[in-house]
């Protein structure tokens, strides 16, 4: 059975933000059930009604799905979409935050006790972000992300002009502050919440040292961390990675969320990196 997503519109510093809610496979009324928050690459893409085999998946495995189309986002307008420049971790992540709270108000089947957040490219950014920036999420899964602005600019295959196109800043050498402010690994000392970290071997976008440096600054401070790597597979691994890979991707997420998210609590993570096999 296919769960239909629920729109819902909140209002955030003068904008209309939509957001989308799945129930889970098995949704009983008055239980209340695991949840998943998904944030969108990009940032100038779009969620919307159609059909999403990742959310489809995730709600026959029992979570509520939550999905917004926060600043930045396309469809809305060009300012709507400008609105992130400058502002990345900052107006984005509050307008996420607010969504997630505007959700829970609507939705009280949800436990706000388990909470998941996950996002990939610009939302694996954000997915780091949150939770070097708030507990409120049992188990986060951050893919493909960009981490650190500064060794981004000269690895990407986009760096410098991405980079600094969306900080709205001079660049690195004229104004480093700004980019060592808004990546997720200057705020590696304030998570504590679990951590699965997915990436790609041959990800030129978002290079696999994004992944390696928020990864060693974890393990560094004993947190719970996993990196699991994917040979021979670029950005897109979710969406056209090799048919066994994006199984064991689906599979790997889905136990590291039934691990921190089941109803018993987190049970141990039984290892710290792994590299699937090609």
């Amino acid at each position: 059975a296919l769960s239909r997503p629920e729109r819902f519109r909140f209002e955030r510093a003068g904008f209309t933000i939509d957001g989308w809610l799945m129930k889970p496979f098995g949704f009983a009324v008055g239980r209340r059930h695991p949840a998943l928050l998904n944030v969108h690459g990009g940032p100038a893409t779009q969620y919307g009604h159609g059909f999403f085999d990742e959310f489809q998946v995730y709600a026959g495995a029992g979570y509520g799905v939550i999905y917004l189309n926060p600043r930045g986002s396309q469809g809305y307008g060009e300012g709507f979409a400008r609105a992130v420049v400058g502002e990345w971790g900052g107006g984005d992540h509050a307008d996420v935050m607010a969504g997630l709270d505007a959700a829970l108000a609507r939705a009280g089947w949800i436990d706000p006790e388990r909470l998941g957040v996950m996002g990939g490219s610009y939302g694996g950014f954000l997915t780091s972000w949150i939770v070097g920036h708030t507990d409120r999420f049992r188990a986060a899964c951050s893919e493909r992300a960009l981490n650190a602005h500064v060794s981004m600019i000269g690895t990407s295959d986009i760096g410098h002009y991405f980079v600094e196109g969306h900080s709205g800043r001079p660049p690195l050498w004229d104004d480093p502050a700004w980019y060592l402010e808004r990546s997720p690994l200057t705020y590696a000392g304030a998570i504590r919440t679990p951590l699965l970290i997915i990436h790609s071997e041959d990800d030129l976008r978002c290079p696999m040292e994004q992944a390696e440096q928020l990864f060693v600054a974890l393990r560094r401070q004993r947190k719970e961390v996993v990196l699991v790597r994917f040979p021979d597979e670029n950005h897109d691994l979710s969406r056209t990675g090799r048919p066994r890979h994006r199984l064991e991707r689906f599979r790997i997420i889905l136990e590291w969320f039934g691990r921190h998210l089941g109803p018993r609590g987190p049970g141990p993570s039984r290892e710290t990196a792994a590299r699937v096999p090609p």
